[in-house]
């Protein structure tokens, strides 16, 4: 229902020049809000929280669109316990490019699974995941320290089983606003389309607002039920992307442009939506 929805939206602003079929979308999961209490009968849907409490969550992922587009929630899925990140990821890259022409795809470091980029590069995608770091990368780190070295890359073979393997790179980039003074000033990123599409990682954070801008639309909820809980998140994406398209659609017909930072605003979204339909 979700994908038939988003589908008809995004048909409804590519009719103007402003949207491109096309773009950069970024992968992430985010947490439903913790509760406690009795777990019976939701074990395999609790996947935990970040922090280490009583409380446990449900979680949900995500693929937007990111950069110069309108930043629109392509698909919403849960994430069940015992699911790889390969099948997260493939599941929401199928959604995405029966949508969207898809350029590049920056993922946040649970998804720095060799399995997960060789699935990328199969599909002709390139991508760019930081790379949680070992023991050699940060031998590397160091290294790169004591040469006051700023940046470093190099190839790297990652091992898919039996005698395959998947052929990356990894480059070393060190942060000038670190709080750290020793190696960890340093951060690893995988990525098989070079060093030059690095600063596209940093769109990967609009996800990020995203995910804020969406609790607004959300309705408050006191319930366990995995799939009521699923439904407030997704109709709340729906809710999100409307007001990002309608934002788009308003900007072109006052300006004949767009700019990505919108002029209407979620509240005057709601209002509308309220007054047209009682939801609110």
């Amino acid at each position: 229902m979700y994908r038939q929805a988003i589908r008809h939206l995004i048909d409804e602003v590519a009719e103007t020049e402003e949207f491109f079929r096309a773009g950069i979308i970024a992968i992430d999961i985010t947490e439903a809000d913790p509760f406690t209490g009795d777990r019976t009968g939701h074990e395999d849907e609790i996947i935990g929280t970040q922090e280490q409490t009583d409380e446990y969550a449900y979680q949900w992922a995500t693929v937007q669109l990111v950069r110069n587009v309108v930043p629109l929630v392509l698909d919403a899925r849960p994430v069940r316990r015992g699911e790889s990140r390969k099948e997260i990821v493939k599941d929401l890259l199928d959604s995405a490019e029966n949508l969207v022409h898809v350029d590049n795809v920056p993922m946040d470091r649970e998804f720095d699974s060799q399995h997960v980029l060789e699935m990328i590069s199969q599909r002709g995608l390139s991508y760019v995941v930081p790379k949680r770091m070992q023991t050699s990368e940060r031998a590397q780190a160091k290294r790169l320290l004591q040469r006051d070295q700023e940046r470093y890359e190099t190839d790297r073979k990652l091992h898919l089983g039996k005698n395959e393997w998947h052929e990356t790179t990894l480059v070393y980039r060190r942060n000038e606003d670190s709080e750290h003074d020793d190696h960890r000033q340093y951060s690893v990123f995988m990525t098989n389309c070079g060093s030059g599409h690095l600063t596209e990682y940093g769109y990967r954070w609009e996800i990020e607002s995203g995910y804020k801008s969406i609790k607004r639309f959300m309705g408050a909820t006191t319930s366990k039920h995995f799939g009521l809980r699923f439904f407030y998140f997704a109709f709340a994406c729906l809710l999100y992307s409307i007001w990002r398209a309608v934002d788009l659609l308003v900007q072109v017909e006052l300006t004949g442009e767009y700019e990505h930072s919108p002029i209407v605003t979620a509240d005057n979204t709601l209002t509308l939506l309220k007054k047209e339909t009682g939801i609110g």
